[in-house]
């Protein structure tokens, strides 16, 4: 199979070189012809089950991978010390009342407005 330098079209991924949508190579020894890209839908359609690891597992093989990842995903976490989470909790409160206080005094001055002008 001749190759380009830099080429990203392969058989593998879908998009074969040529117009025609198929692989432009020959057979070598003992080596079959490439499929075109139409026998492959065809061939994948055919039902035939994959094997390996993109095999369909049954529901509770995929519940144990889905909980393994999720406890591979929050090993990765950077947890944060007990003085970081008291320091960002009161940022956090703060906050909260300081906008709070603001929304009020916003509600309040909108109200003696509204009764000023409507009486």
């Amino acid at each position: 199979m001749t190759e380009t330098t830099g080429s990203t079209a392969t058989p593998e991924s879908g998009n074969p070189e040529g117009a025609d949508g198929a692989a432009e190579t020959t057979p070598v020894d003992g080596e079959e012809k490439a499929l075109s890209r139409r026998d492959r839908k065809r061939a994948n359609r055919s039902g035939e089950k994959k094997a390996g690891k993109r095999a369909k597992k049954g529901p509770f093989a995929r519940m144990g991978l889905f909980y393994r990842q999720i406890i591979a995903e929050l090993r990765k976490v950077v947890w944060p010390s007990k003085g970081e989470l008291t320091s960002y909790t009161a940022v956090v409160v703060t906050f909260v009342v300081v906008v709070m206080g603001f929304v009020a005094a916003l509600d309040y001055g909108f109200s003696k407005l509204s009764l000023w002008v409507f009486g």
